[in-house]
Parts: C-alpha cells; sequence; structure tokens
C-alpha cells in the first residue's frame, strides 16, 4: 500500500454537510463525532475525482484504466466486460480534516488559525517526519503564538511584550517563544501553494489553545440565510426560510490518498503510485466540492506532495 498526503484549499466557501439538523443551523457542516473538527468525507472527493478524470470513450483502454483506478461503475456480465464485483478500484481517498481555518482579524485583514491538536493529527498523515513537521507544543488557554512574530501582518504591537492578536471578538496575547516549530510548518505547507500565494501561511498563521480552536470552528464559520420567493406574492415561500453553514473561503483541509496495483487485467496493471498520479493529476487540480455549486460553493484546490517528498507510510 502506498499513501500519499493532500491538501484541500477552498477557494471559495465550502459547503458540506449532513443534510438537515434541529439546531439553530438548518443545514450545519460535516464534523466529526467525537471532536466536532469539521472534514470532507472522503467518500465525496472520490466521487468528484471519478468524475474529473472520466474520459470520454464509453469503452476501450482508457474506460478500463478509469475502472482499475477508480472502481468500475457499470458493469455488463459477457465476454466485454467483467463481471460486477470482480475487482475494486484501487485508490483509496481518506478524509480530509480542517488544518487552519482564516478567522477575521483586526490587524492584518484575516488568520489562518490552527491548533497544537490539529496540527498534531495532521503530522501523523503527513508521516510524522520530525525535520518537516516538527512537533508544536501544547499552550495554556488562551493563549496565542505566530508564526513569525516579526514578518506577520495579523500581530498587534509585534515584537513588543504587549504583541497581540484579535481573532473576532477573541482578544489574545502573544506568548513569547520559539517560532521555529510553526514556522517550519507554515514553510513546509507554503511550499505547495503557488509561488505568488507561499507567503500566505508566514504571514498570517497563528496557533491558539485547543478549547480557543474548538469556539472558533463551532463560530467562526461561515452562515448563510437563505430564501426561496414565491413568484405570485413576490415574498418568502413558506417554509423557504434556512441557513447553511459553510467553511470560508482560504479554509485549509489535510487529509491521506491510498493506493494498491490495480486488480483488473486490461488494459495494463497499474502501480500504486501510478495510480496515485493518475487520481492526482496536475499540480493544483481544481474541482467543485459539496452542496451549492450554482451559488458559487465549492471550488477547491487539490495539492498533493510530489511522491519523492511525499512521507505517507509504504
Amino acid at each position: 500500500m502506498e499513501s500519499r498526503p493532500y491538501l484541500l484549499h477552498a477557494l471559495s466557501p465550502l459547503h458540506v454537510g449532513t443534510g438537515q439538523s434541529v439546531g439553530v443551523i438548518d443545514l450545519p457542516l460535516a464534523r466529526m463525532k467525537a471532536t466536532g473538527i469539521p472534514f470532507v468525507p472522503g467518500s465525496s472527493l472520490k466521487g468528484v475525482l471519478r468524475e474529473l478524470r472520466r474520459p470520454r470513450e464509453e469503452a476501450g483502454d482508457a474506460k478500463n484504466l478509469h475502472d482499475a483506478v477508480f472502481g468500475p461503475r457499470r458493469l455488463t456480465a459477457g465476454p466485454a466486460g467483467d463481471e460486477p464485483g470482480d475487482y475494486a478500484g484501487a485508490l483509496v481517498v481518506g478524509d480530509a480534516r480542517l488544518l487552519a481555518l482564516p478567522v477575521r482579524s483586526f490587524v492584518g485583514t484575516f488568520a489562518l488559525v490552527t491548533s497544537p491538536l490539529l496540527l498534531a493529527l495532521a503530522r501523523r498523515d503527513l508521516g510524522e517526519t520530525a525535520g518537516a513537521w516538527p512537533m508544536v507544543a501544547p499552550l495554556g488557554r488562551l493563549g496565542a503564538r505566530v508564526a513569525s512574530v516579526k514578518g506577520s501582518s495579523v500581530v498587534y504591537g509585534a515584537g513588543t511584550p504587549s504583541a497581540r492578536v484579535y481573532l473576532e471578538d477573541l482578544d489574545l496575547p502573544v506568548e513569547p517563544n520559539d517560532d521555529a516549530a510553526l514556522g517550519a510548518w507554515a514553510q513546509g505547507l507554503g511550499g505547495l501553494l503557488p509561488v505568488e500565494e507561499r507567503d500566505l501561511l508566514a504571514e498570517r498563521l497563528v496557533l491558539v489553545d485547543d478549547e480557543t480552536m474548538s469556539f472558533l470552528w463551532e463560530t467562526a464559520t461561515q452562515v448563510d440565510t437563505r430564501v426561496s420567493i414565491d413568484p405570485v406574492t413576490g415574498t418568502a415561500a413558506p417554509g423557504q426560510l434556512w441557513t447553511e453553514e459553510s467553511l470560508p473561503a482560504e479554509t485549509l483541509l489535510v487529509g491521506v490518498l491510498g493506493a494498491t496495483g490495480t486488480f483488473n487485467k486490461a488494459p495494463r496493471k497499474l502501480s500504486a503510485e501510478e495510480v496515485l498520479g493518475e487520481a492526482l493529476g496536475g499540480v493544483g487540480t481544481v474541482l467543485q466540492l459539496g452542496g451549492k455549486a450554482t451559488v458559487g460553493r465549492g471550488r477547491c484546490r487539490l495539492l498533493g506532495w510530489a511522491a519523492a517528498n511525499a512521507r505517507g507510510g509504504r
């Protein structure tokens, strides 16, 4: 089994939900049961990749290779096709879990906020390579830290004992510390972005304690009120006023792709590395994920580590 981490970068608000809710928000985001961390299910991403890579031809070698990677979708028994259930797709798509959440900042417009817990979970997915993804020490309650105090665009009074970070309605002191660990994360993740965007993380990455982070991923998401207009009365249709929650644009999520060699026989057997290359495609593939695509939701960029730099398990 080969594995390779991937980064999902939301270019517009992203709504991957769980259906209707009895809570305050009618259409909430999907969240992990135990932790409440927002995530994008691997099944959603795999379905989008499957359609994106689908060949135009309904038969032939390209179709067989596509089925080998993603699994056969509609199969007919007989000499020209495989029996249903003959083989599974070679690609395994893991869930994409929140890594950094953009939060409105009093200084510098917005910050990309993460926490020791999110970085520890991401480090496990990325392979726990200490040099590239160092451990980040836990913080006390209501503590904040920035990747580079001198170069940060979201710190008020940077370089002074009274340095602060203002996130939404939170006033957080900047702890004096060695920022090398968080700076390494900013550099490593920023290396996946286009050259002109690589300073985004170094200038805006902020580390807060896990309790503050859990408060932010519950309250700092984007919530929109939607309405359906009755064409006769020109007012809101009965029962058609609702709220829906989205991850804001610039959100970063991390996950893992896994692969084995292909199982079908034609036209040729692909290695696990070739399967991952087929799934990821070109650098910075733009996808449409989740719901509400016709109102501008779900435009994302899929960024994969090069095979030589991938640190997943083998």
